[in-house]
């Protein structure tokens, strides 16, 4: 299907457009001022899908699939196989277009994407232990009930719904020359890609499209490089709602033609920019929606003109993200790790706190080690972490308690 498949025309999009916004929001569009600047461009712009109803832009090209059904295949009603946004955005849509909708997850889904899943309405099935086994689930009941099938990317009518995203951001900032986009199996990057660079060609304008992808989960740049889709094996990452092992079909051939660009971010990329984005932007993304910032931040991109960065949802589980927070903070040099050596005497302990209060950072744990069998017998280890203002400050600290005699190592062990 790749060589001959034919994206929606830009026509296709304007009419999805006013679809959608029967029941989607029109998502602000932020500036910032620090991405701006460390990128070297006029203007970044942080597309807030995040504030979308469900928590994510998959409720567009899920509505707009939906509204395409005939009285019969509604009558069936929908499944879908998703682990999160997906879901929620099949429920929301079939809620509101009152069709009965079944969603498979896998056990071990985060428990606020259950709970919003099911409040939407649908009737949830947990079933598998890896997303393989539920999606396999989904098509049994296919094929036992008649229920319509709702892909999550590779399909016409979910590309449309998504490619809305960039005629929004086109609508209100006109002058956006580059857009970077998270990447999974393709809907998104698919639908904007396509899109953005048709509007440009109409109004006789540049358009750079950069995609961006987890490095553990990254199917994208293998398949572009064997001219054809190829599944890889993922390895674990943060960025679950991007970690797709393989392109859909008509996905990869659209990123062919549209795509310029793609790039890989890591999980510290990424726990960075969603720390970035609570501190500057104060607003909370989940790690697929802030892989395009952390693209920019770690340096992975060189956006042209005016950047419309897509943040493409926030449904983070509260305890990732307190998790996310900590391994962002370590990975910016906020968190600092000092391990000391100290003699094995009584004060000890209160003299290198002193020094690191009076360096003005702040002791946030404490771990003190004298069995260890690779230290002298009369010196003890103490492992501090501690919270500074970054790098520079830590290197202080560790410098100041060197100045005082101590032997002082920064997140190694002797």
């Amino acid at each position: 299907m790749s060589d001959a498949y034919q994206a929606p025309t830009l026509e296709d999009f304007e009419r999805a457009l006013e679809r959608v916004h029967q029941i989607t929001q029109r998502t602000p569009l932020e500036s910032s001022r620090f991405l701006a600047g460390i990128s070297g461009v006029p203007q970044v712009y942080l597309k807030c899908e995040n504030l979308q109803r469900t928590g994510a832009y998959k409720l567009r090209g899920a509505y707009n699939r939906l509204l395409q059904l005939t009285e019969e295949e509604r009558a069936r009603g929908v499944v879908a196989a998703s682990a999160g946004n997906h879901a929620q955005g099949v429920a929301f849509a079939a809620r509101e277009l009152g069709i009965r909708a079944t969603i498979f997850m896998p056990k071990g889904v985060a428990l606020p994407k259950l709970q919003a899943t099911r409040n939407y309405g649908a009737e949830v099935q947990l079933v598998g232990d890896i997303f393989d086994e539920t999606s396999v689930a989904a098509q049994e009941f296919v094929r036992e009930t008649g229920a319509v099938f709702i892909a999550p990317f590779d399909d016409d009518a979910v590309i449309e719904g998504q490619g809305t995203v960039a005629l929004e951001v086109l609508e209100s900032a006109p002058d956006v020359e580059t857009f970077i986009v998270p990447i999974g199996g393709g809907g998104l990057i698919s639908g904007v890609a396509a899109a953005a660079k048709q509007w440009a060609a109409k109004h006789g304008k540049p358009m750079r499209i950069i995609g961006v992808q987890a490095e553990n989960a990254a199917p994208f740049p293998a398949s572009l490089e064997a001219g054809e889709p190829v599944t890889v094996k993922p390895r674990p990452t943060i960025a679950d709602g991007i970690a797709v092992a393989r392109p859909g079909v008509r996905n990869f051939a659209a990123v062919r033609e549209f795509v310029d660009e793609i790039v890989t971010v890591s999980d510290d990329d990424i726990a960075r920019a969603i720390v970035f984005l609570l501190e500057r932007a104060k607003l909370v993304v989940e790690p697929a929606g802030a892989s395009g910032v952390a693209a920019m931040i770690a340096g992975k991109v060189r956006p042209v003109g005016t950047t419309a960065v897509i943040l493409s949802g926030g449904n983070i589980d509260p305890l990732l993200l307190q998790r996310v927070i900590g391994h962002g903070l370590a990975a910016s040099a906020r968190y600092t790790k000092l391990r000391i050596l100290l003699p094995d005497a009584p004060g000890q302990l209160v003299r290198t706190a002193t020094i690191v209060a009076e360096q003005n950072a702040n002791v946030v744990e404490v771990i003190h080690t004298r069995h260890a069998t690779e230290l002298p017998i009369s010196e003890v280890e103490l492992e501090l972490h501690i919270e500074t203002r970054g790098p520079e400050h830590g290197e202080a600290v560790a410098q100041a308690l060197r100045g005082e005699g101590y032997e002082v190592r920064v997140g190694e062990r002797y």
